[in-house]
């Protein structure tokens, strides 16, 4: 109940999100405004080249991790979380001593950052430092905060002094609503650990807890392992685009973009091949969610999974994906029928279309319609300017400037960390962003958000400045060559930034709702929404331009980029319906009424329309299952409220200053710390329904006319 839930990062893009929370409003005049700094210089350069060492600080003073002094060596982080806990203990016995108030919700957010400080931190580390010893460090505290935070969550004293609070109705009247709000988010995290059960159920609700922990560990790794098949049961001259070993090839994933049919065949058929010990994994995964749901008090998962989300339930989730799937159904047979027609004319020869084949074909017709090959407009994309493309953009927007900082001796992980100053042109300094952007060995291929440390309003009046990383996977400068970006890692990149503007500008004064802790379908909206940014013709021609002669990127490049995205765009969001209906199922009513495989298949013909394949089960690598269970949906729904947000907001007027602040005081500014769909309601000053969600889905796969226009001059 203390630290906001995690999965690591935030927003790869291959994933909804985890939820958190955030929000606040009216703390300007009470935040003292930071000042600017002499150390600060121009984003764009310092992204296009490398960086040159610090000689200066070679006898200096080592600052530690994200400048948090006991982090200057591994055996910090065991300083850092007994630190910690001996603060969580005092919290634990002030908070249990004070008389119910307003008081008892700022100790307790006092608790949750005092821990998340060190669980956030070392939940990064973990997975991206290239050293063993502080990763190994990282993950003991994890497991350390972990353990002490199960504590917390059956405490029963700390609980009732929360419980006396929410009790007490005049005192609960007398709240402000953000308080109020993050007092029943912290009551909701406790009684969904089964807290408020008699003895013996409390009991069962950990054990649940732990096994449900273990299962969904045992089932991520899984979703990954590869596949292996005896050498001879494939054809050799496709042995080629696999790993053999000895007498077996190894199968490690789809090989979706591969020419050879028969490559995506097999790669589909072997690496989905089901695995019985996984397929136990899920069913007991499953199984064990559904006990635990009922127990606490709620008739499925997915009901107890959707709570103060802007679905709110799993039955408006499903309504909204049958009514997207009944606009979709004509599209994407036509998506089908000219994929299909593609197959036919490259393989006569086997022209029934399979599931292992319209990425490979979309891609062909992309290609052959609008002529977007990545060479031609990567030396348009460097990284640098790109950088300044959306300095530019925040700088109109948001009032907003990104400023590059020499970061201390032994505060950064790696070399070529980049640390950038977040400066609003009168607030002063809001936070930190650590881009940590480029490839090295060992690194995580997921591109993705970490909160550090949550924004909060200190007791003494200052404000806690957030601090987040972000997470690429991009070639190192050279020498000679600026990192060039493919238009996918440009659109991954302003993505990314929509998760870090969103944890910058969320004023709140509890870092329990801090940022991109918010419910899972909200929090993927700002990132979403900065990729229409990202597609739009006058934001790109404010930066786009060729890294050795400055010329500017043509107009009509730029719209057959666009337009190229909706080749079998119907396709695409048909079969994410698929996906979110099956997680829906895979959480409803249980017992199951098949197994986890039928389901799949009656899913995929309901809702996808390619026929399913004998003998593979791809629920078994459906990796989200674990950190967005009943909550896959979130993506589209979010697409969706970003959708209208451009359209109604921004379309018009990409660079609409006024729009921005409303933006900001409506949305980002909340966090987690305000019911998603009054935000939502905020910003477009009407309450959408289903019916809304599902056209500006729709409408955004319908052809620009403006960009044939483009396309012509």
């Amino acid at each position: 109940m203390l630290c906001a839930g995690r999965l690591g990062g935030l927003g790869s893009r291959a994933a909804p999100l985890w939820p958190g929370r955030a929000g606040s409003r009216g703390l300007g005049a009470r935040i003292r405004a930071r000042g600017v700094s002499t150390s600060w210089f121009p984003v764009g350069a310092a992204f296009n080249v490398k960086p040159q060492g610090r000689r200066l600080d070679l006898f200096g003073e080592r600052r530690g991790l994200f400048g948090v002094p006991e982090l200057s060596a591994p055996e910090g982080f065991r300083v850092a979380q007994e630190n910690a806990l001996r603060k969580a203990d005092l919290l634990v016995e002030r908070v249990c001593s004070v008389a119910p108030g307003p008081q008892t919700v700022l100790i307790f957010d006092e608790l949750s950052d005092s821990l998340c400080r060190v669980a956030d931190l070392a939940d990064f580390v973990k997975i991206a430092h290239p050293e063993p010893a502080f990763r190994e460090a990282a993950e003991e505290a994890c497991t350390s905060i972990g353990t002490a935070v199960e504590k917390l969550n059956t405490n029963v004293e700390l609980y009732r002094s929360l419980q006396k609070l929410l009790a007490d109705k005049k005192l609960v009247d007398s709240l402000d609503p953000e308080t109020r709000r993050v007092a029943e988010l912290f009551m909701f995290d406790f009684e969904i650990s089964g807290i408020h059960l008699d003895k013996e159920k409390r009991k069962r609700a950990v054990d649940l807890n732990v096994k449900i922990l273990d299962l969904s560990n045992t089932f991520l790794t899984g979703t990954n392992f590869p596949n292996k098949i005896e050498k001879h049961l494939l054809p050799e001259h496709i042995h080629q685009n696999f790993v053999v070993a000895g007498n077996h090839v190894i199968v490690d994933g789809l090989h979706a973009e591969s020419p050879d049919d028969l490559v995506r065949e097999a790669a589909y058929k072997i690496f989905l091949y089901p695995n019985a010990g996984q397929l136990r994994c899920l069913e007991e995964l499953l199984s064990n969610r559904d006990l635990l749901a009922k127990l606490v008090g709620y008739s499925t998962y997915s009901h107890r999974a959707l709570q103060g989300t802007i679905a709110q339930s799993p039955e408006t989730v499903m309504q909204f994906l049958e009514k997207l799937s009944e606009k979709l159904s004509e599209r994407t047979i036509r998506d089908f029928e000219m994929i299909r027609g593609m197959k036919m004319k490259l393989n006569p020869q086997n022209s029934e279309l399979m599931p292992w084949d319209p990425p490979y074909y979309s891609g062909v017709i992309r290609a052959e319609r609008y002529n977007i090959e990545p060479s031609l407009y990567c030396p348009f994309f460097s990284l640098g300017a790109c950088m300044e493309g959306l300095n530019t953009l925040f700088g109109r927007l948001l009032g907003i400037t990104l400023y590059a900082e020499q970061p201390a001796k032994g505060e950064v992980w790696c070399e070529g960390v980049r640390k950038l100053a977040v400066v609003h042109e009168s607030e002063g300094l809001l936070g930190y962003i650590y881009c940590d952007f480029f490839q090295r060995a060992g690194k995580p291929h997921q591109d993705c958000h970490f909160t550090i440390r949550g924004g909060r309003l200190k007791e003494d009046g200052d404000y806690q400045l957030p601090v987040v990383v972000l997470m690429l996977n991009l070639p190192h400068p050279s020498r000679n060559l600026p990192t060039l970006l493919t238009p996918g890692m440009m659109e991954n990149l302003f993505h990314e930034m929509g998760h870090a503007m969103h944890s910058m500008l969320g004023r709140t004064r509890y870092q329990h709702v801090t940022g991109t802790r918010c419910p899972t379908d909200f929090a993927e909206v700002p990132s979403i929404l900065m990729e229409y940014f990202a597609n739009d013709h006058r934001v790109v021609s404010q930066f786009a331009r060729h890294y050795q002669t400055g010329q500017s990127l043509p107009k009509n490049m730029v719209s057959r980029l666009c337009e190229s995205k909706k080749v079998g765009a119907a396709a695409d969001m048909q079969l994410q319906v698929f996906y979110a209906a099956l997680d829906q199922i895979y959480h409803g009513k249980h017992p199951l009424t098949a197994s986890t495989t039928d389901i799949l298949r009656e899913t995929q013909e309901k809702f996808y329309g390619l026929p399913y394949v004998p003998n593979t089960a791809w629920q078994l690598r459906f990796s989200h299952l674990v950190g967005y269970g009943a909550k896959y949906y979130s993506y589209l729904m979010s697409r969706a409220v970003a959708s209208m947000v451009w359209k109604e907001c921004f379309r018009r007027d990409p660079f609409n200053r006024t729009a921005g602040e409303r933006y900001r005081r409506e949305m980002l500014a909340h966090g987690g710390g305000k019911e998603p769909m009054l935000m939502v309601q905020g910003m477009l000053q009407k309450c959408p329904s289903i019916d809304d969600f599902v056209s500006a889905l729709v409408s955004d796969l319908d052809p620009d006319f403006e960009t044939f226009l483009m396309d012509s001059e």
